[in-house]
C-alpha cells in the first residue's frame, strides 16, 4: 500500500488554529450554558484562544513546528479559567509532538494530537474520567485508524470528528468540556478547507469587550518573555529609558546603577526589544526567560520576605482583601478569571522574595496550578472555593513565618466555616 505523501505546513496549521478561534466566537455563549465546566467556560476558552492567536498576527516564522510553540506558549501564558488551562495543555502537546518539524505529514500531526490529549488529561483532577477527555480519547482513536488507512488531513479530522459526535451522543446532558472538544475540531476543519470567518476580519471591524458584547482578542495579548539586561550608558535618563521601552512590553524597572542602567521587562517580541537596546549602548547580563515554562527566579532587593497575592473582582471587595492581609491584588470576576499571566507577572515583581497565591473560587483553581508549575518553589498555593475562605485565609498570614508555614496555616483557616 502507498503511503500518504500529503504534508501540513506552517500555513496550514494557522488556518487550522485561526477556524478554530473563529468556531469559537460563534459558539462560546451556547458553551457558557452548558454544565460542567464551571462558571463561564466559553467565555475562559474564547479568551484563552485568543491569547493564543495574537502572536499569528505578525509573525514570520513560517515552520509549523515554531508557529506551535508561539500558540502553545501564548496559550499557557493567557489561559483563564479551568476549561482555558486544559485548551492550553491540549495546544502544548500539540506543540511537543511538532517541535522542530518545518512541516508535518497527516501521521506525525496525528501524534502531536495524541500527546496533547495526554497533556490535557493530566491537569484534570477528580476520579472518574472527565467528559473532555472522554471525547478527547474517541476523537484521538478516531484520528488513529483514519491515519493507519493513509487518509488525506480533511478526512482525518472529519473522521476525528464522526468519533467525538459519538461519544458525545453517550454523555449525559451537554458537557462544556466535550462541547470544547468538539466545537474546536470542527473549527481546525473548517479552518482547513479556508470556510470560516478570519479573526483579522473581526479585529479590522472593531469588535471591543464591551458588556454583553463580545470579547476582544486585543486585550488578551500576553507577553510572556522576562528580559532583563544592563546597558552601559551614562547619559540617557532613567525616564527617557522608560518612555522608550513603552513600545516593546509592559512591567517596564529601570534603574540606575554605578556599573550602568539596569532593565527588567515583560516582553512578546525579544529580538524587537535586543535589537534595539543595542542602539543604547554595551549590553551585558542578558537574560531571556520564557515565563510559560518552568524557571526559577533570582530574588533582587526584595522589599519583604513572603508577601500575600489574592483576587478581588471589585475595589469594595480589594480593600477588604487588603485590610484583611493581603499585598498584592490581582482583578478577578466571574466571568473574567486571572491569566496565569497576570498571577505570574505579579510574582515576577521584586516586592517579596517569596508568595502565597489565594484563589478565591475552585472555577481558578488550574489557573493557580499553572502559574505554580512555572513559578515552582517562589510560590505556594492556598485554593479556597469562595471569596469568604479567601478573606480567612488571608488574616492569617503571619510576616514571621515563611511561605511554606504560612500556606499550610492560611489553608487551615479558610477551611474554618
Amino acid at each position: 500500500m502507498t503511503g500518504n505523501k500529503e504534508v501540513i505546513t506552517g500555513s496550514d496549521f494557522k488556518r487550522m488554529i485561526a477556524g478554530a478561534y473563529s468556531e469559537l466566537l460563534l459558539e462560546y455563549e451556547n458553551i457558557n450554558q452548558m454544565q460542567g465546566g464551571g462558571q463561564f467556560p466559553g467565555t475562559h476558552i474564547l479568551r484563552t484562544m485568543g491569547a493564543a492567536i495574537m502572536p499569528l498576527a505578525d509573525v514570520r516564522d513560517s515552520s509549523i513546528g515554531g508557529l506551535a510553540r508561539r500558540i502553545s506558549t501564548a496559550a499557557l501564558f493567557g489561559a483563564r479559567g479551568n476549561a482555558g488551562v486544559v485548551l492550553s495543555q491540549l495546544l502544548r502537546g500539540i506543540s511537543k509532538g511538532l517541535s522542530g518539524k518545518y512541516e508535518a505529514t497527516s501521521s506525525e500531526f496525528g501524534k502531536a494530537f495524541q500527546y496533547g490529549i495526554l497533556y490535557a488529561e493530566r491537569v484534570i483532577h477528580g476520579g472518574a474520567e472527565h467528559p473532555f477527555i472522554t471525547v478527547a480519547k474517541a476523537v484521538a482513536k478516531g484520528a488513529y485508524h483514519a491515519v493507519r488507512a493513509n487518509l488525506p488531513i480533511t478526512e482525518i479530522l472529519a473522521a476525528a470528528m464522526e468519533a467525538g459526535r459519538s461519544a458525545m451522543e453517550k454523555l449525559e446532558g451537554h458537557d462544556a468540556g466535550a462541547g470544547i472538544m468538539f466545537i474546536f475540531l470542527k473549527g481546525c476543519l473548517n479552518g482547513l478547507d479556508g470556510n470560516f470567518v478570519s479573526p483579522a476580519v473581526s479585529l479590522s471591524l472593531g469588535i471591543t469587550a464591551t458588556k454583553g458584547g463580545m470579547p476582544d482578542p486585543r486585550e488578551d495579548l500576553v507577553r510572556p518573555y522576562c528580559v532583563r539586561f544592563r546597558a552601559k550608558n551614562q547619559k540617557i535618563t532613567v525616564q527617557e529609558m522608560e518612555r522608550q521601552l513603552k513600545d516593546f512590553g509592559i512591567f517596564a524597572l529601570v534603574e540606575r546603577r554605578e556599573n550602568g542602567i539596569h532593565v527588567h521587562i515583560h516582553t512578546d517580541h525579544p529580538g524587537k526589544l535586543m535589537e534595539w537596546a543595542i542602539g543604547v549602548g554595551p549590553l551585558r547580563d542578558i537574560h531571556i526567560t520564557n515565563m510559560s515554562e518552568p524557571h526559577a527566579l533570582g530574588i533582587h532587593d526584595a522589599i519583604m520576605p513572603v508577601a500575600a497575592v489574592a483576587v478581588a473582582e471589585g475595589k469594595e471587595e480589594a480593600r477588604r482583601m487588603q485590610e484583611a492581609g493581603a499585598h498584592v491584588i490581582v482583578t478577578g470576576t466571574r466571568d473574567r478569571c486571572p491569566s496565569v499571566a497576570e498571577l505570574v507577572g505579579a510574582a515576577h515583581s521584586d516586592f517579596a522574595s517569596h508568595y502565597v497565591l489565594v484563589a478565591p473560587s475552585a472555577d481558578y483553581w488550574m489557573v493557580f496550578r499553572q502559574a505554580k508549575h512555572m513559578l515552582e518553589d517562589r510560590v505556594e498555593l492556598v485554593l479556597c472555593e469562595d471569596a469568604e475562605a479567601q478573606e480567612r485565609a488571608l488574616k492569617a498570614f503571619n510576616g514571621e513565618k515563611n511561605v511554606s508555614e504560612n500556606a499550610l496555616a492560611m489553608l487551615q483557616a479558610a477551611k474554618q466555616a
